[in-house]
């Protein structure tokens, strides 16, 4: 009997062993499968602030497993061409009748994710103090692609400052202006040449982005400002094959929290005005 007893025991501690080892691989297995589940998203865009923005919610990603890698690029075709190409995953640096340009042209599925903020265009001079000191035969630089030629154009008309005849194609451009009463001349010129325009234009049609580098913001240097009664906020964008995957719908999400909100608030007031609820 005692003999028996013994055997009961040892059998009930190896049985007990082997549950805590099973125990024990249940455990680790979630661990290993969370490490293998980190994502990487690469995320192309351009200046502050959105790069800013993505630095911003990175923290925020990486409790997620997902790991934001932003890629800085130098103009403002790079970050289109990059995620047609799937070289990126999403990118943050235009508006929407940009990308729906750039899908026309070059047949491409990008499509909107979430809207960020509003970046509130201006007109600036550096001569001058107000668009009635703007002398008659002026000129204007302007972004020449055809979705920033149709929103200087609609800005300056939005002001009285040149009258557009009723649209109809998708854009404006400067064939509808049908009163330009100073006769001002309209200088259209790659999105980021403006800000060096600032100083051989007598105005400068450009976003606070551009305009920030030369210490200008809209509320205190703007001659005319666009507000955010317009479809030009600059959005997240991302393509018709992984817009509604997990990780950029956790990018969305980030991007549009209350920290992001703040962070907006706080550093740049009213010239990139948050555009999400």
């Amino acid at each position: 009997m005692k003999k028996l007893l013994l055997l009961m025991a040892a059998l009930l501690l190896v049985l007990a062993g082997c549950g805590q080892n099973n125990e024990q691989a249940q455990q680790e297995e979630p661990a290993k499968d969370q490490e293998q589940e980190e994502v990487t998203l690469k995320v192309a865009s351009l200046i502050p602030p959105m790069t800013e923005i993505l630095e911003l919610v990175k923290p925020k990603l990486a409790e997620e497993n997902i790991n934001l890698e932003m890629v800085v690029l130098g103009d403002n075709v790079q970050p289109n061409t990059a995620l047609a190409s799937e070289e990126v995953d999403a990118n943050f640096f235009q508006h929407v009748p940009y990308m729906e340009e750039f899908n026309r042209n070059n047949d491409a599925n990008l499509v909107p994710v979430t809207p960020i903020y509003f970046a509130n265009y201006g007109v600036y001079s550096k001569e001058y103090a107000s668009m009635d000191e703007l002398p008659e035969g002026s000129v204007i630089a302007i972004a020449n692609d055809v979705s920033n030629i149709d929103r200087s154009l609609s800005l300056l008309a939005q002001h009285g400052v040149i009258t557009l005849k009723e649209k109809e194609d998708v854009y404006y451009t400067q064939a509808d202006i049908i009163e330009n009463p100073k006769n001002y001349q309209f200088e259209e010129v790659d999105l980021l040449m403006l800000a060096r325009m600032y100083d051989d234009a007598d105005a400068v049609v450009m976003t606070p982005a551009y305009a920030a580098p030369l210490g200008l913001t809209p509320k205190s240097d703007g001659l005319l400002t666009e507000g955010i009664e317009n479809d030009f906020a600059i959005t997240l964008v991302a393509r018709e094959d992984n817009v509604d995957s997990e990780p950029i719908q956790k990018l969305a999400e980030a991007m549009t929290s209350e920290e992001v909100r703040t962070f907006l608030e706080e550093n740049y007031d009213e010239t990139a005005i948050p555009a999400f609820e």
